[in-house]
């Protein structure tokens, strides 16, 4: 019995315990927001709205000062009365441990405080954007009054810059004047928020007008001054060039600039409408343009002088080049007595004749339009540079295989040459077997040399051909040197296998009475030895003598190599 008393006690102890500390954190919750609250309750937003009383109390301040007054006034006295009561709720709850309630209640007047901060921001914020506007309003204003003396001051200044446009451009001026005075009115009526709109107003106004000051007399300078003086200057150019024969109707230069004068006159209109968001940009195409044209008309000239300077010189360029063409053909045709040439080298010359003729006529027919003075210059320029960088063309084309005409003696005798070498380097390649005293050659070895004198008498055979194919020539000769030095190759490596494999059954000779291993090695070595199966041999005896003593091979290697290089 005494036992279950115990667990009861500790039990209703620790419940005790847990909610005095659950209290202790709601009562601690519900000092911070009675804290909260006090903050709410006595901010000074009545000191705050005191500031609107240096304006005009009048209008729209006076609106909102009443407006900001009573929605805080419904804060103090209706909202904080009400956080009061609901404060004191949730402190009764805690204390009869109903803590569910007191969470609830606690949120609750977490919101309305959350509500009553708000309301506070949005005062604040509406004051300061009034006081604001007015501190703004007052300074901007005086710098668009400043900007609008200056406006009139430049326009009675300099009336003539801005020619048609100038009876536009004082209207927008003069209707400041209004603005100017509905904005002291709304001002005085302390409608401050309403006058800022006005000053917004006038300063989107006044930067239009300051862009219309500045670019209104350049367009009407390029319109009246610059692009008539280049119209002249245009016709008065193509007039002079016409006298003097050149033929400009491609250039449609007339046409282009009678237009351009029509449009000229549209383009007055818009700039004294101050409709300038097309005159800009068309004026600059329009600049772009003349310059084009001014350019076309440099062309013509400099193509003249090119047709001048080169166009009488072609026909002896054309007749020199086809005497030469007509030589290398000639001497093509001698050549292929004694070489073979392929087909499409062979065309070369008769195919460059043939082109040469297609390119005399363009010549001629060139020669008749500079002679009748019906075509551009620019154009005949044109037709006369193809004409020059082909024939340019076919004179290297021919020069090149004249080149390799008088290369095909030189090819032969160098082949003839380079197989009498192979022939020296295949005898050497014998006659250094032989000296080596090996005890056979491998089958192996005798086929291969018996290719290599195979290639080299195929070589003999292309090159006593008539007329000679140097082409295949070269080609036998190249297969043939590759035989031969690789036969030359194998040949060095099995003299010096076979030297190696000597010297190693030597060395391991010693040890033969009491290794019965590496007497049974170097039985299989000296039998494949005599079979001239030397890679064999080499294998078996390496593996001999690396029973004994693994660094003696890479010492009789060095020995060897140093004796061939000694006989060599």
């Amino acid at each position: 019995m005494i036992k279950y008393i115990i667990i009861v006690v500790v039990i209703l102890l620790a419940l005790l315990i847990t909610g005095l500390v659950v209290r202790r954190k709601h009562n601690a919750e519900i000092g911070r927001l009675e804290k909260e609250k006090m903050q709410i309750q006595h901010y000074p937003i009545f000191e705050e709205l005191a500031k609107v009383k240096a304006l005009n109390m009048n209008g729209q301040t006076e609106e909102l000062f009443e407006n900001w007054r009573n929605r805080w006034l419904d804060v103090v006295d209706v909202q904080v009365t009400k956080l009061d009561e609901m404060l004191f709720d949730a402190e009764e709850y805690i204390d009869r441990f109903k803590f569910k309630k007191a969470t609830h209640i606690e949120r609750e007047i977490e919101q309305e405080i959350t509500k009553c901060e708000q309301v506070r921001v949005e005062i604040i914020t509406e004051l300061d954007e009034l006081i604001g506007s007015e501190e703004k309003n007052r300074i901007e204003m005086e710098q668009l009054k400043e900007y609008y003396r200056s406006a009139r001051k430049t326009i009675l200044a300099h009336q003539h810059s801005f020619g048609p446009a100038l009876q536009q451009l004082e209207k927008k001026i003069e209707d400041f004047t209004p603005k100017f005075e509905e904005f002291d009115v709304l001002t005085k009526d302390g409608n401050y928020l309403q006058a800022r709109e006005i000053v917004l107003q006038l300063n989107s106004e006044a930067q239009n007008i300051f862009s219309l000051l500045s670019e209104v007399p350049t367009l009407l300078t390029d319109i009246q001054a610059k692009i008539p003086t280049a119209i002249h200057e245009l016709r008065n150019g193509q007039r002079e060039m016409e006298e003097q024969n050149y033929y400009l109707r491609h250039l449609e230069l007339t046409q282009y600039l009678d237009n351009l004068e029509k449009e000229l006159d549209t383009l007055k209109t818009a700039i004294a409408e101050l409709n300038l968001q097309t005159v800009a940009p068309r004026i600059q195409e329009i600049n772009d343009e003349i310059d084009n044209f001014y350019d076309l008309l440099e062309k013509e000239v400099l193509a003249r002088n090119y047709v001048d300077r080169h166009c009488s010189a072609m026909y002896s360029t054309i007749s020199e080049v086809m005497r030469l063409t007509k030589e290398i053909s000639d001497e093509a045709a001698y050549v292929q007595h004694s070489y073979r040439l392929q087909d499409r080298e062979a065309e070369i010359p008769r195919a460059g004749l043939k082109h040469l003729e297609v390119l005399q006529k363009r010549y001629e027919l060139l020669s008749i339009r500079v002679q009748e003075e019906q075509s551009a210059y620019s154009s005949l320029q044109e037709e006369l540079r193809e004409i020059t960088e082909e024939i340019e063309r076919i004179a290297d084309e021919q020069e090149s295989f004249s080149n390799n005409l008088k290369n095909l003696r030189i090819d032969e005798n160098q082949a003839r040459a380079d197989l009498e070498g192979l022939k020296r380097l295949l005898q050497n390649t014998d006659r250094m077997i032989n000296r080596a005293n090996i005890p056979g050659i491998p089958s192996e070895m005798d086929a291969r040399i018996e290719e290599a004198e195979e290639k080299i008498f195929v070589v003999m055979q292309s090159l006593q051909e008539v007329p000679l194919n140097i082409v295949q020539v070269n080609q036998n000769l190249l297969s043939a040197k590759q035989c031969i030095e690789e036969v030359n190759d194998r040949a060095q490596e099995m003299i010096e296998n076979v030297m190696i494999i000597e010297r190693l059954i030597q060395f391991g000779n010693r040890y033969r009475a009491t290794n019965g291993q590496v007497h049974e090695r170097l039985l299989e070595a000296e039998e494949a030895f005599t079979q001239f199966r030397y890679v064999k041999a080499l294998e078996d005896a390496a593996k001999a003598v690396e029973m004994i003593d693994p660094s003696a091979i890479k010492r009789i290697g060095e020995l060897v190599q140093e004796e061939l290089l000694i006989k060599s």
